[in-house]
């Protein structure tokens, strides 16, 4: 019974160290849709599983909601205010290094980004 109790501790502890560390900034420079030119600024915090932080653009700074890390995939919603009305944008990223490749769904709109870590 230790013994089976000590190797699932074990396995926990492989499984949180080999998460994506994103900890930190990242930038992309990426074209949108409607092919406007666009830049934006992570800022990710990572504890166990979960993903905070920010992103930020042209109108400021706005609140990751739905963070997760599972490896080396990430996933986020961030919801933006526009006049009087909101826009969901769903990030999902796959980390290598010091880049993580986006799929970002923004409405009926999609579009793919690659961040860099500063």
């Amino acid at each position: 019974m230790r013994t089976l109790a000590l190797m699932l501790l074990v396995a926990v502890f492989a499984v949180v160290a080999v998460a994506a560390d994103v900890t930190g900034k990242w930038k992309s420079e990426f074209t949108t849709p409607d092919g406007q030119t666009r830049s934006s600024v992570f800022t990710f915090k990572v504890e166990g599983d979960k993903l905070t932080g920010t992103v930020g653009g042209p109108r400021g700074d706005t609140e990751i909601q739905e963070g997760k890390v599972s490896g080396d995939d990430i996933s986020f919603v961030v919801v933006r205010k526009f006049q009087d009305r909101e826009f969901k944008m769903s990030y999902k990223g796959k980390v290598s290094g010091d880049e993580i490749k986006f799929a970002v769904e923004a409405g009926e709109r999609s579009f793919e980004m690659t961040a860099k870590r500063i």
